[in-house]
């Protein structure tokens, strides 16, 4: 689903609230990227956590050339599924 399609649903699922719906999902996204980028962790109960995990430098390789080429140290975004979200998709039960 993309964010297009999450206003979609959210504006026909409320319709007096069709005008602002753009608005709350952009403001929501972006205060869960400001705290990642903060260094913060969220939680979102029932559904799971975000937190940034740090890669270290390394030395990779070119697939293509097999030449050797340094990787440089990063940090990641990291999702893990909360349990009521993993045992929803594991039955297929959907919640509309």
């Amino acid at each position: 689903m993309t964010r297009s399609e999450l206003v979609e649903r959210l504006s026909a699922k409320f319709p007096q609230l069709a005008r602002d719906t753009e608005f709350a999902v952009r403001e929501i996204l972006d205060a869960m990227v400001n705290a990642l980028v903060r260094g913060d962790r969220i939680e979102i109960r029932g559904f799971g956590s975000f937190s940034i995990n740090y890669r270290p430098p390394r030395a990779g390789r070119n697939p293509k050339t097999g030449e050797k080429v340094h990787v440089p140290a990063k940090h990641i975004p990291h999702f893990k599924a909360g349990k009521e979200l993993r045992q929803r998709v594991d039955t297929g039960k959907d919640q509309e």
